[in-house]
């Protein structure tokens, strides 16, 4: 998918609302994962994302600094983000417990 012409979103869009089932690319341009819920809001919240699984099943949850992921708008105003990391690096991290 080319995000050169997606628009990112401004510090005051970072809220649960807005972001709620975000699907989230790896480095490699490949879904890895869709986000959960939010913790906090703005820059300095923490995105839980559901990584892994089959329709919400068997998913992990991992928790992620908002800034390391970059949100955006496609032509069609779906909201989603880039990452860094690959889907391999996310099952990973430890698990998110509330």
């Amino acid at each position: 998918m080319d995000h050169t012409h997606h628009v990112r979103l401004a510090p005051g869009e970072l809220n649960e609302t807005i972001l709620k089932d975000a699907t989230i690319y790896g480095a490699d341009d490949h879904k890895v994962g869709t986000v959960a819920h939010l913790h906090g809001s703005g820059a300095g919240a923490q995105a839980v994302i559901d990584v892994g699984g089959f329709l919400g099943i068997g998913a992990k949850p991992v928790a992620v600094p908002v800034d390391q992921l970059d949100f955006m708008r496609d032509e069609n105003g779906k909201v989603h983000a880039v990452t860094g990391w690959t889907k391999d690096e996310l099952k990973d991290m430890p698990e998110h417990r509330h």
